[in-house]
């Protein structure tokens, strides 16, 4: 059975997505703040844990070497070095 769009059909369902949209509008208008708020809290929650002072585990005066410096070890195999001099 074919069916064929009709004018009233059309205009209820434009009244529905209009509806439908104004509601949306409104509720957000009414959740908006409430939703930002809450995530600025747990952002500045997540930022105040970082930034938190930790307690030295060192007595004070003792020395400690957090980083060990990379050691570089020649390659011989690139080739021979050779000294030279400008000639003018």
């Amino acid at each position: 059975m074919l069916q064929t769009a009709s004018i009233i059909g059309l205009l209820k369902t434009l009244l529905i997505f209009i509806l439908v949209y104004t509601i949306i509008k409104y509720l957000m208008r009414l959740f908006a703040p409430l939703i930002v708020k809450s995530i600025a809290k747990k952002a500045e929650a997540h930022f105040r844990n970082q930034s938190a002072p930790k307690q030295p585990t060192q007595k004070e005066g003792e020395i400690s070497i957090d980083k060990m410096p990379n050691s570089k070890a020649s390659n011989n195999t690139v080739g021979e070095y050779v000294d030279y001099e400008d000639v003018e």
